[in-house]
């Protein structure tokens, strides 16, 4: 029996079984067993027959990288060619794109990587098509654009959701807030600062049992399914932010983008008449979260011109230092600071962990 079969196999038999307290040991080791079988199916062998392929191994440049995904000829490769000049080829047929197309933008000073991935199609977690190199590929990205046709976005967005799903990718979701710690001994000690309404003690046990973990400390903070449990447990899952991008919305009416707008995540767009692309690239700047530092050499004006870039929550000056040259900061002795994150309008003399804010100036003061 296949691994897909296998898990065919185990989904009708959840679907058969009623959930109750007598039953949820055992609906929690099949869920447990499930999420076994999946990471068996989307992890490459180690004979190297999982690996990326032709044209899937990109080169990563600038501050942070954007993956089209989307199902084949909804407008991806358009788009990509409008905002960074780089052309793949496009048709109005199907499986035009059949090479990860790496292209650049440059976004208020920072140069962001845009990655058009080849369409994938229903069934990818499985195996078809291309489906796994092309979210492999997915998996490394600070940020997903899902561009769906307006003709079916729900159809469509639901599809391509449970294919990321399959391979480990949370989108627009942040990590459980449970804290998973092995132990040698002490059988285990599960503990919740909130009431758990999605899973109780037995599924808990359940999870533990299948994945062979007889001692642990299980101390939940918020309250998660089975399924987020597991996530914490695999340990592999990737967080990463996603906009849904409604394309072709020069052939519907008025009232039909309002429609789209109550979508979460959503912005409608037309790639081939360039309408709403400028509110696109805003979502997009908002959703990366960059951190724009301008360095201020000593008696002279910030040089406006070419800021540093940096990721927030790693924008410290001693970031800041790093991304300039490594050998920087050996010599740091301390930083004046004007913008947002300094207390006083003249500036503010700070230390190697001061986080910096978006278009701070910088002068740095070396030993």
């Amino acid at each position: 029996m296949t691994t897909v079969q296998r898990i065919k196999e185990i989904e009708d038999e959840m679907n058969r079984t009623q959930k109750n307290k007598a039953t949820s040991f055992h609906l929690g080791q099949l869920r447990a067993k499930l999420a076994k079988l999946k990471r068996e199916l989307i992890t490459p062998s180690s004979g190297g027959g999982g690996g990326g392929g032709a044209g899937f191994d990109v080169a990563r440049t600038g501050i942070a990288s954007v993956g089209f995904v989307g199902f084949p000829s909804v407008g991806k490769s358009t788009l990509m060619s409008g905002l960074t000049g780089t052309t793949s080829e496009a048709a109005a047929y199907e499986f035009t794109t059949l090479t990860t197309v790496p292209g650049t933008m440059l976004v208020r000073g920072a140069r962001i990587q845009i990655l058009d991935l080849p369409g994938i199609i229903e069934g990818a977690k499985d195996g078809k098509g291309r489906g796994r190199q092309v979210i492999a590929v997915a998996r490394t990205c600070n940020l997903i654009f899902i561009v769906l046709d307006v003709g079916k976005p729900l159809h469509d967005k639901k599809i391509l959701e449970s294919e990321l799903e399959g391979f480990g990718i949370r989108l627009n979701k942040k990590p459980p807030n449970v804290v998973f710690k092995r132990k040698d001994k002490g059988g285990l000690a599960i503990t919740n600062t909130v009431p758990l309404t999605k899973l109780d003690h037995d599924e808990i046990r359940a999870v533990m049992h299948e994945y062979r973990i007889p001692n642990a400390d299980l101390s939940f903070r918020e309250d998660v399914s089975v399924e987020e449990l597991i996530d914490v447990i695999e340990g592999n899952r990737i967080y990463i932010p996603c906009i849904y991008v409604l394309n072709k919305i020069d052939s519907i009416s008025i009232e039909e983008l309002d429609l789209l707008y109550k979508i979460p995540h959503s912005v409608p767009i037309s790639s081939r008449q360039w309408l709403n692309v400028d509110e696109l690239v805003d979502r997009m700047w908002d959703e990366l979260n960059l951190v724009r530092v301008y360095t201020k050499p000593r008696k002279s004006p910030p040089d406006y011109t070419s800021p540093v870039v940096l990721r927030r929550g790693h924008s410290t000056v001693e970031d800041f230092c790093n991304a300039i040259h490594r050998e920087i900061f050996k010599q740091f002795k301390y930083a004046m600071v004007w913008g947002t994150s300094a207390k006083h309008p003249r500036g503010q003399r700070v230390g190697g962990d001061h986080v910096l804010e978006d278009e701070d100036c910088v002068t740095i003061f070396k030993r």
